[in-house]
């Protein structure tokens, strides 16, 4: 587990640039960056294994294959590409290497996430709800 510290640090992310409003218009190439990051973010098990190692710290590919129900070498060359954009770091420790995350705006950007899906499953029950109201009521 994080400690305090290590969480309030993860917690804070990009709090030093401006905000998005006050931001230029993305160009192409920040734009096509922005693609290649969402591209790797945007796959299920990394998205998976990066709440696990957020969940739980530093974790070894073993316990991360266990969490996720994978085989290790799968979970492994998924864990090279989060490292490789380093959005994950990484240590040895004895025979394991731990892996960690490196960037504090992932934490955010999964925080984000899990509250954008959640308030979009609202919405659309919502959505149902009137659209089965004014049904019942033509009938």
């Amino acid at each position: 587990m994080y400690d305090k510290t290590i969480i309030s640090k993860l917690l804070t992310c990009c709090s030093s640039r401006p905000r998005i409003q006050e931001r230029s218009p993305l160009s192409e190439e920040t734009a096509s960056e922005m693609e290649s990051l969402f591209k790797v973010l945007g796959n299920r098990t990394r998205l998976r294994m990066l709440h696990a190692i957020v969940r739980g710290g530093e974790l070894c590919v073993g316990d991360l294959a266990e969490e996720v129900g994978m085989k290790p070498q799968a979970v492994s060359n998924q864990l090279q590409r989060l490292v490789d954009r380093g959005i994950l770091g990484s240590r040895r420790s004895g025979n394991h290497i731990l892996y960690r995350i490196e960037d504090p705006c992932v934490v955010t950007l999964l925080d984000q996430g899990l509250c954008l899906l959640e308030e979009s499953v609202k919405r659309q029950a919502g959505m149902m709800e009137k659209r089965e109201l004014r049904e019942s009521e033509t009938s």
